[in-house]
């Protein structure tokens, strides 16, 4: 048996190639100058024989390695050389060496990076097809700064982390290695050896654009910037759409419940599209809101334990039929909004969780990086690169899917350090407070740069507490959200509303409190996915009485929700009246549309939406007191309520009866002499109501409610009824 030839002053260096320990393998793979000489080296430990170019020169053995040098006699080799070699199945490569290629992420790139200020890092980190000097192949780069080394595994290496150790690029903690040859669809990973531990960790990318059918995780090389948009008639429009006073009618979907094949397989989102602007198009929503999309592993988590920041989920197709989704959406003048989650990420061993080896992503102190609530890790908001991470997610979704808005998932818990946590379970702001000091700082930062540099879309803030001016502009003191959900209102609506009639007089003030603070914020009114899971029963099952009642009940909520101040958004389902819970793992019950019940919710909902739609007193001031006006608030004992809304050139009266007694020559003070005429009433018998109510109806000089006229009306059973003049 041969013994070990002597060290030479290179063989730790090749050791640590060989061991895939090495920090710097640019250093030692392919071609460099030695005591005058050129040496090329390669190290393919798949390889029987290499040879430089397809007929070129044979390399050597490196004795009792898979390390192969050559040693040209004259500088005749290409600056990218090509390695012509076998490997130990018999299958043929011809590639040109990786290691011949120099640094290509600019100082730039890096410098802005870690400042936290690189809007698009998302087009530098992760994978992109490139051509370098003319030779087309996949470039890669990944933030890792405490790896010893990082490498780029996948099916064209054996998923080997010997084969392809990337370049570190010194204090920016990136790595970058482009691999010329590779194409489109290739699968892939990041391998990284910590610098402190050694410990050898298998990371998807942070930045891919597209994964692997779950529960796979692989990230796959897409392409970019292909697809042909359609939709340049809205996009031109929408930076100067004045969405504070116009309708927005929003309807929350979760796509992989919303309808499935026949089969109870997921739809492609192009079917989706079809399927989907047909019907809000039909029902007269403004827009569709989306249960986050982005990349997840489990179905359970709704999407909202988010692996890939900046990938639609595979479940529903390519990122090119997201696309066209929107496309299509946008085409038929339906805006796209999506539910983005910055608050916190899984746990999940192949993702974000101790990337590199070290809490990078997140909090060390579980006081501080864990929501014991979700089982989930909170992004450390004081680190520029997980800042500049978050916010490139953002601006990806807006720019390159054209998307119209975000809602950005659980606000609260990243304000608040002692969210959801007892007293010793925290740990105070520099200042003593319980203020998250650098979530709120990227809060601001987040939502200036994406008003300014995407104006036209919307930033929602799903934020449950009292936070003061969460919509307003950051240069008042506020956080610069366009809107916020209502969800005080939300829920003081839905407990008066489970109240039994005759005891609602006991909490009329449920009914009337949040117009104490409606116009204090830009508020949008959710009944959203939350309110129908987990026990919590359907819409329709949360109204009490008889099934004739339940069904009232839900309409007259419904002309509540769409004749009060704010924007509206409606969960699926809930307009035709579900009556299970929502479940993620099957599509919606759409069979109960033969019932005359169910289709009479549903075309309710449609008929609110067209009110809505058309007639600017409902919407132009949704934000602002000049909008709306009681005219009688007081009536809890009858538990009715009456009020104006208002715009600039139109004035209608709601009048809403929360008992099932109809109420007959109720009179109600109007502004002006005249006939008024009842354009709406939920008790109608195209809804499959009762049909109480009102023609026309003239006005009487009686004073009546601080007003100089008067009307006398019918008000239906639990039901609301809109008259103008």
């Amino acid at each position: 048996m041969n013994k070990p030839s002597k060290p030479n002053p290179l063989d730790s260096n090749l050791v640590r190639i060989m061991e895939a320990k090495h920090h710097d393998p640019f250093s030692v793979l392919g071609r460099h100058e030695i005591d005058g000489k050129t040496v090329i080296r390669a190290f393919l430990p798949y390889a029987e024989d290499v040879r430089i170019g397809k007929d070129g020169p044979l390399m050597q053995r490196v004795p009792g390695t898979d390390l192969f040098e050559y040693r040209p006699t004259k500088e005749n080799i290409a600056q990218h050389y090509q390695l012509s070699w076998t490997d130990k199945d018999g299958h043929d490569h011809l590639d040109v060496d990786p290691y011949t290629f120099g640094p290509l992420l600019a100082e730039f790139d890096q410098h802005l990076f870690g400042e936290g200020r690189h809007w698009h890092i998302y087009q530098k980190l992760g994978s992109h097809l490139q051509t370098v000097d003319d030779i087309a192949g996949v470039y890669f780069a990944v933030w890792a700064p405490n790896a010893e080394r990082v490498s780029v595994i996948g099916d064209f290496n054996r998923w080997d982390g010997r084969c392809h150790p990337m370049r570190n690029l010194g204090g920016s903690g990136i790595w970058e290695i482009f691999v010329p040859g590779l194409k489109e669809g290739c699968l892939y990973k990041f391998e990284i050896r910590n610098a402190h531990t050694g410990q050898v960790l298998v990371k998807t990318d942070p930045y891919g654009q597209q994964f692997e059918f779950r529960p796979q995780t692989a990230a796959i090389v897409t392409h970019e910037d292909s697809y042909d948009w359609q939709d340049s008639e809205w996009m031109e429009k929408r930076p100067n759409h004045d969405w504070l006073h116009q309708p927005m009618s929003v309807y929350e979907v979760h796509l992989g419940s919303w309808q499935r094949d026949s089969r109870g397989n997921f739809l492609n989102y192009r079917e989706l599209a079809t399927r989907l602007v047909d019907y809000v198009k039909m029902m007269g929503f403004t827009h569709i809101e989306l249960l986050p999309i982005t990349e997840h592993p489990l179905d359970l988590s709704w999407g909202y334990q988010t692996t890939g920041y900046f990938a639609p989920t595979s479940r529903f197709g390519t990122p090119d039929d997201f696309r066209f989704f929107v496309d299509l959406c946008h085409q038929n003048d339906i805006g796209v909004i999506l539910d983005w989650v910055p608050a916190h990420f899984p746990k999940d061993a192949f993702a974000l969780a101790r990337f590199d080896g070290t809490p990078l992503y997140e909090h060390e102190d579980p006081r501080k990086g864990e929501h014991r609530d979700w089982g989930t890790l909170i992004y450390n908001y004081s680190r520029n690169e997980v800042k500049n991470f978050l916010l490139s997610s953002a601006f990806f979704w807006l720019e390159e899917f054209h998307l119209d808005g975000l809602r950005v998932d659980a606000v609260a818990s990243m304000l608040y350090l002692d969210y959801s946590r007892e007293a010793n379970e925290w740990i105070p702001n520099m200042y003593g407070g319980n203020e998250n000091l650098e979530a709120i700082d990227f809060l601001r930062h987040m939502n200036t740069v994406t008003h300014e540099q995407h104006p036209g879309t919307v930033i929602m803030a799903e934020e449950s507490t009292s936070w003061p001016q969460v919509t307003r502009p950051t240069w008042t003191g506020g956080l610069g959200f366009s809107m916020k959900w209502n969800m005080g209102w939300m829920h003081d609506i839905l407990h008066y509303m489970q109240e039994q009639p005759i005891h609602r007089s006991y909490h009329h003030d449920s009914l009337t409190f949040g117009l104490l603070y409606a116009f204090t914020e830009n508020f949008v009114l959710p009944f959203s996915h939350d309110e129908v899971v987990h026990g919590k029963q359907s819409l329709l099952n949360k109204m009490p009485g008889d099934e004739w009642q339940r069904f009232a009940n839900l309409r007259l909520l419904y002309t509540l929700m769409f004749t009060y101040p704010g924007k509206k958004l409606l969960f699926m389902g809930c307009e035709f009246a579900q009556g299970t819970e929502w479940s993620v793992n099957r599509d919606l019950d759409w069979y109960v549309l033969d019932y005359p019940h169910h289709r009479g919710v549903q075309t309710l909902v449609k008929d609110l939406n067209k009110l809505y739609a058309t007639h600017s007193a409902l919407y132009q001031f949704d934000f602002d007191h000049h909008g709306f006006e009681w005219i009688d608030c007081h009536d809890y004992q009858q538990s009715i309520i009456s009020y104006r809304r208002k715009s600039a050139n139109e004035d209608l009266i709601v009048i809403l009866n929360f008992t099932p007694v109809p109420r007959e020559n109720y009179r109600i003070g109007v502004p002006r002499e005249g006939v008024y005429h009842e354009i709406f009433n939920s008790d109608s018998e195209y809804y499959d109501g009762s049909n109480i109510g009102n023609g026309y109806v003239h006005s009487e000089p009686l004073p009546w409610m601080n007003m100089n006229h008067s009307v006398t009306v019918t008000l239906p059973p639990l039901a609301g009824i809109i008259l103008k003049m």
